[in-house]
């Protein structure tokens, strides 16, 4: 299973490039329609505060609005509400459900992605032929998405993107000025949570980080 071949629905993401993770808020709606809007053409809900019942039912609302642009909707740590919610897909992290097991649960036509923050993690996943989809590299920088958690720094980047035979996705310190560094670096797809989510306009905040990742990309050449 490698690449944008194995992705789950039909789900093209190798030309996929800016992936939102976001809390629910009282906005949500709103907030998907502008960042959607403004080039988001992947999206995670990911909240650990919500009871399984609440969950299920604001990822049924945003998998609405993110139907509508033709993105898939892909739930965090839970591939169980993942399928109750109708979402396109589950992200699962180091100490969360393992891939092989939340692969049983979704079934093959939904979204597998795994957090991965070091070699040892992305050489477990590669060599044990994981029936992934897609895989998260970093954070690149230490952040309050994750604090306590190092920065990994470029270069697992550039490992892991050399290494992957799925789309990954860089995480960590994404805006529209480091993103030309982290291209340079190997990244093709970036993973953004602050940069729209405390943003006062998310949609010029999209407009303006997609902008940036495809003129990036662009001079660098599509690998």
């Amino acid at each position: 299973m490698t690449g944008s071949a194995a992705a789950g629905g039909g789900w093209a993401l190798a030309e996929r490039r800016l992936y939102l993770c976001t809390p629910d808020r009282p906005d949500l709606t709103e907030f998907l329609e502008a960042c959607l809007g403004g080039g988001v053409d992947v999206v995670q809900l990911r909240d650990k505060e919500l009871d399984d019942g609440t969950l299920v039912e604001r990822a049924r609302l945003a998998r609405q609005v993110c139907a509508a642009h033709h993105v898939p909707l892909v739930l965090n740590d839970r591939p169980d509400l993942a399928v109750a919610a109708g979402a396109d897909g589950v992200h699962v992290g180091q100490d969360d459900t393992p891939p092989d097991r939340a692969r049983r649960v979704v079934g093959p036509d939904r979204l597998v992605g795994l957090s991965t923050h070091a070699a040892v993690e992305l050489d477990a996943a590669v060599d044990g032929d994981a029936p992934l989809d897609y895989l998260s590299a970093g954070p690149v920088v230490e952040t309050p998405t994750k604090p306590g958690r190092p920065g990994t720094g470029s270069g697992y980047v550039t490992r892991a993107v050399e290494r992957s035979p799925w789309p990954v996705w860089v995480t960590g310190g994404v805006a529209p000025d480091t993103v030309p560094d982290l291209v340079r670096a190997g990244a093709r797809h970036f993973v953004v949570v602050r940069w729209l989510t405390v943003a006062a306009d998310p949609g010029r905040a999209a407009r303006e980080l997609r902008g940036a990742i495809d003129r990036a990309v662009d001079r660098a050449g599509v690998d």
